[in-house]
């Protein structure tokens, strides 16, 4: 079988990875040189903590597994089983991570609840003042700006997968082909098209108007921090954001504690993770009504350092770069993917949201299962 995947991105790429490992010949098209949005725009987090139960968490679960087994066979994407800690610091905030440890499913995420010193002992560079903390064991990280190219590497090596960058997908010609923007037709037995946050010209002439719409962060990284920041780490906004956490301690938590202004006002959660050069990665914020800005403010950043200082007990590094992002995700949340045959052998598949990162193993093997790879 010859597959034909549209898109390099960590969707992409899944896809392509999937169809190589059962035996299949693929060609990769991709717009650019290499992939250049929300796949690397991410804090390469594989979350695991805060998905709603059944398929999402599901998903994550497997894609924890895939990435694991992934991660062992190319060591260049940088897969760490790092888990995470979301520290607490009252009571309201306290409460909601009880709910969470009390949840039927608690123990498939590696929810514990610990104190403020086991916390420190887990994670020694959180000197700054909590009063305990949630940990998630099953949350791990990867290299957002590395995975793909070494996936890439890998494919190649096995003599299966042909690479075609600076390639724009322009028409679907009938069953099982494509055309690109220099006229070649690209032929095979199934086509996927992975567009990420690209939803007009192709995507809406061979699907219409989709269920799915795009969301802007903005994030930032910082000068390496010194010294190891061994798990993820995020803060009780993270609550008001993942539906793991919905409780009637998260709507104490809501009518009892105001969130802070600027996070409010942008829809913010901190998350942090440390590259393997030491930086640390942070963010982000959230952004739904079109247009988007097409800058990035200081509001939300200066809110995320405050943060994050307040949990390190220290001033933070110095910021080396910050940037935006757009992803897909689908308008029914609950939706991990949208996936849809919008002709004869050709599959769109699109809308994880914030889980593209960590769900694409098994969204990728799912679409291989449908389609009888």
């Amino acid at each position: 079988m010859k597959v034909i995947v549209v898109g390099a991105g960590v969707v992409g790429t899944m896809h392509a990875w999937h169809a190589v490992e059962r035996g299949h010949e693929v060609v990769h098209i991709e717009r650019e040189a290499e992939a250049r949005g929300a796949s690397l725009r991410n804090f390469g987090q594989i979350w695991v903590s805060g998905r709603a139960a059944g398929e999402e968490l599901d998903t994550a679960l497997r894609a924890r597994e895939l990435w694991e087994g992934i991660g062992a066979r190319v060591p260049g994407l940088g897969f760490r089983a790092i888990g995470s800690l979301t520290p607490v610091r009252n009571e309201l905030e306290l409460a909601v991570a009880e709910a969470a440890v009390a949840r039927p499913d608690a123990a498939a995420r590696g929810y514990k609840l610990l104190t403020a010193d086991e916390a420190r002992a887990v994670n020694p560079a959180l000197r700054g003042t909590f009063e305990a903390a949630l940990w998630c064991e099953r949350d791990a990280a990867v290299e957002p700006r590395l995975a793909q190219l070494a996936l890439r590497e890998a494919l190649l090596a096995t003599g299966k997968y042909t690479f075609l960058p600076n390639r724009e997908v322009r028409d679907v010609v009938g069953e099982h082909s494509v055309r690109d923007d220099h006229g070649d037709v690209h032929t095979g037995d199934a086509v996927v098209l992975c567009t990420g946050a690209a939803l007009s010209g192709l995507v809406r002439e061979v699907a219409g108007e989709i269920p799915v719409r795009r969301v802007r962060l903005q994030m930032m990284q910082t000068e390496p921090l010194g010294e190891r920041l061994t798990t993820s780490v995020a803060d009780a906004d993270s609550f008001r954001y993942y539906p793991a956490y919905a409780s009637p301690a998260l709507d104490a938590l809501n009518d009892g504690q105001a969130q802070d202004p600027t996070a409010a006002a942008h829809k913010m959660q901190l998350l942090m993770v440390q590259r393997l050069d030491g930086g640390l990665t942070i963010g982000d914020t959230h952004e739904y009504e079109h247009p988007f800005a097409f800058d990035t403010l200081e509001d939300p950043h200066e809110h995320l350092t405050r943060v994050v200082e307040s949990f390190l007990g220290r001033p933070l590094p110095k910021i080396r770069r910050r940037w935006a992002g757009v992803y897909a995700q689908c308008v029914d949340t609950s939706r991990v993917v949208h996936r849809q045959r919008v002709r004869d052998g050709v599959w769109l598949v699109t809308g994880p949201g914030g889980r593209g990162m960590t769900c694409s193993p098994a969204i990728a093997e799912t679409t291989a299962n449908e389609l009888g790879w």
